[in-house]
């Protein structure tokens, strides 16, 4: 066998052999995605004052992911300024619940979800924050 060809076998055979050490196939996540509102946030809203959320009553806010018994937390995702929120977890069920701050509520949680690979679930959360 030509130098050349036993060279080029040989790296061949060390790429092969170096591909089993990536600790195999990398499993697709599915995301979890949503729109968290929050209100009221003022006693007395008026039509030509309204009282919006601040990107700080967000940040008080959590979106937790649970395993799907509700005991371990899995992940505790924080709201942009917005209050949208993006997560990226292995396929799986979940219990999907907020951190509440003070007298917070929501209809919408604790929520199981399944998650696929590749695909993505949206949860939209409407928190009541009980100011009256």
């Amino acid at each position: 066998m030509k130098p050349c060809a036993l060279l080029m076998l040989t790296l061949a055979i060390l790429l092969v052999a170096g591909a089993g050490c990536t600790g195999g196939p990398v499993t697709p996540k599915g995301t979890l995605q949503g729109q968290v509102t929050i209100g009221p946030i003022c006693p007395v809203e008026r039509p030509d004052r309204p009282c919006l959320p601040t990107p700080e009553t967000y940040a008080a806010r959590k979106v937790l992911v649970l395993s799907s018994d509700g005991a371990n937390l899995v992940a505790t995702v924080p709201l942009n300024q917005t209050g949208s929120y993006r997560v990226e977890l292995d396929p799986g069920t979940y219990v999907v619940d907020i951190n509440r701050a003070g007298i917070d509520r929501s209809p919408d949680v604790p929520r199981t979800i399944t998650l696929t690979a590749g695909e993505t679930v949206t949860l939209d959360i409407d928190i009541d924050t009980g100011i009256r």
